[in-house]
């Protein structure tokens, strides 16, 4: 069991205090409910004292909040909690808290739950529990879940290996805007196999997406593919 501040830093109220120092301002993507949907006055109050650095203050109101079941409170308490922002941390009270939000059927907290098992932060290492977490956030469509559920698919970690479910999960996540994604998906359409149907144009497009996104290797894999391509396709009549 490790206890890696440096993974929880990252993960620390994203998703969820939109606008947040530091933190996304994408509350409502990922699958996630936005702020507006998920918070009452004092998890609002909450937020903005997260923001305005009073974070001993912000810790207290997110305690009182979850512990009136409010879940957005809930997740941003356990994170505070891990991380030892406003006060001590306190491992185990943090994690029965983003337990607690991810039995709420909240999807990010449902993912950082089962990050927490596949990397073995904070708790022994499981994979198979990992993937349970994973499933329950990316069937609510969470991108960052569903590439972790394909990559475990495809690694055959924490359940059996299955090239066709991590192609399903793959490309849903590559729908979803994940630039990893959306190159391996590009490599499953290029070399086809495993139910998936060669498709070069298919595979350029993906890698295009990719690219675009700032994927060194998906440009050129764009690059390779347009040329051959463009000498494979059949001549024009004059």
């Amino acid at each position: 069991m490790k206890r890696s501040k440096a993974v929880f830093a990252a993960l620390a109220l994203t998703m969820t205090l939109a606008g947040a120092s530091g933190a996304a301002s994408a509350a409502g993507t990922g699958g996630q409910p936005s702020v507006s949907a998920e918070s009452d006055p004092q998890t609002a109050n909450a937020v903005a004292d997260y923001n305005a650095g009073n974070l001993g203050v912000a810790r207290t109101e997110f305690q009182s909040a979850a512990a009136h079941g409010n879940r957005l409170a809930q997740f941003n308490y356990a994170m505070m909690l891990l991380n030892g922002e406003g006060g001590a941390a306190d491992v185990s009270e943090g994690r029965k808290w983003l337990h607690k939000a991810a039995d709420a059927n909240m999807s990010h907290a449902q993912y950082v739950y089962g990050k927490m098992f596949d990397d073995g932060d904070f708790v022994d290492r499981n994979p198979v529990e990992a993937h349970q977490w994973f499933l329950k956030a990316a069937k609510q469509g969470h991108v960052q879940a569903e590439l972790a559920l394909a990559n475990q698919f495809l690694d055959g970690r924490g359940t059996g290996r299955d090239n066709k479910q991590a192609f399903y999960w793959y490309k849903k996540a590559a729908e979803g805007g994940d630039m990893t994604a959306q190159y391996v998906t590009g490599s499953f359409y290029e070399r086809g196999g495993d139910g998936v149907p060669k498709n070069l144009n298919v595979a350029r497009a993906y890698y295009a997406a990719a690219a675009a996104q700032g994927d060194p290797v998906a440009r050129l894999k764009f690059q390779q593919l347009s040329a051959q391509l463009m000498k494979n396709a059949p001549a024009q009549p004059q």
